[in-house]
């Protein structure tokens, strides 16, 4: 059971980190673009060194295209809670019923 549970953990941890490199700079839109450039490179650091071990380790018990469809998912999930919580910005149904297909998507990926 842990061998399945850490990469999600993992993957949780990274899509934070990779949601605020990606998308935290939107706050602050006067800081020059070099400046916020290299604060989301640091950022991503972080990212990549929860990302990696997660698809090394869930290699072992998932095969690349479920580790991949989980990622988005857990993506979405990630971005959505930042897009209403720090950025301030609603989601509508349309965007919920958009991320519903993908997680249809990552089913049909999981399904034997």
């Amino acid at each position: 059971m842990w061998n399945a549970l850490l990469p999600v953990m993992l993957l949780i941890g990274s899509n934070v980190f990779m949601t605020f490199a990606w998308y935290g700079h939107l706050k602050f839109t006067g800081r020059p673009l070099w400046l916020v450039v290299l604060v989301s490179w640091g950022i991503a650091f972080f990212e990549y060194c929860l990302q990696v071990p997660a698809n090394r380790y869930g290699f072992a018990v998932y095969n690349p295209a479920q580790l991949k469809a989980m990622q988005e998912m857990i993506t979405l999930a990630v971005f959505v809670v930042f897009s209403i919580t720090y950025l301030g910005a609603p989601i509508r149904w349309n965007h919920l019923a958009g991320f519903a297909l993908i997680v249809v998507a990552g089913f049909l990926i999981f399904k034997e």
